[in-house]
């Protein structure tokens, strides 16, 4: 009697599908983050804050996103955080992939236009979350900047997380970065959004889904 073994996926075929996760979701968070710039409704928090660095340097968005991750990151240290592949990508190539698509799509003025915009680009975030975060190749630099507070200072994700939105948040205002319908719909729709497609996207035998899918409820930027 023949039996059949089970078959495992070879492992360099679950790596070059984390990684396809990986970039795919990374060029896709970027382009929703310009969908977002382009509805002109309200950006999400950390984009608040580039937008309106933006306007006080002349530096277009997404340097300032990538200059801005760079920074997040150094305050890894002191929490003794360490990058990964995905940490490193995560700060040039989500602001790479904002700036070339404000490039290619053009400036709405109908409400029309702009409040489908709104909803494509947070849904589009959510896949983006759900892609990256399920490749496992690290958290991105903000991510990182709070699980590292959470471990040193023992508060829960949730308060930390929120401490941190609500700090850039109200920082980006004041520089003039744009805060609106937009930003709430965002805070509203992400975590939930963001919990059925990282359900959608976990790999087989990580459990990815179930164990991030609770962080996705905090509010706000999931991972950028």
């Amino acid at each position: 009697m023949l039996v059949s073994r089970p078959r495992f996926p070879r492992r360099g075929s679950r790596i070059g599908r984390r990684l396809v996760h990986l970039y795919v979701g990374l060029v896709l968070y970027g382009a929703s983050d310009a969908l977002l710039v382009r509805a002109g409704l309200g950006l999400d928090p950390w984009d608040v804050l580039h937008q309106g660095v933006t306007r006080h340097t002349g530096l277009s968005i997404g340097t300032v996103s990538i200059i801005a991750g760079a920074l997040v990151l150094l305050l890894w240290w002191p929490l003794r955080q360490l990058p990964g592949l995905g940490t490193v990508s995560n700060v040039f190539l989500v602001g790479l992939s904002l700036d070339a698509t404000l490039r290619l799509v053009p400036v709405p003025h109908s409400l029309t236009v702009r409040v489908p915009l709104l909803a494509a680009a947070i849904v589009l975030n959510a896949i983006a979350t759900g892609l990256y975060i399920s490749a496992r190749f690290g958290p991105g630099p903000r991510d990182g900047l709070m699980t590292g507070l959470h471990r040193r200072t023992g508060r829960s994700i949730r308060l930390v997380r929120t401490a941190i939105e609500v700090a850039v948040l109200v920082s980006g205002f004041l520089l003039g970065g744009s805060v609106g319908v937009g930003t709430v719909a965002y805070a509203l729709a992400i975590g939930p959004l963001a919990q059925v497609f990282l359900g959608v996207f976990a790999l087989p035998g990580t459990g990815e889904g179930t164990v991030v899918a609770r962080d996705a409820q905090a509010p706000a930027r999931a991972c950028a």
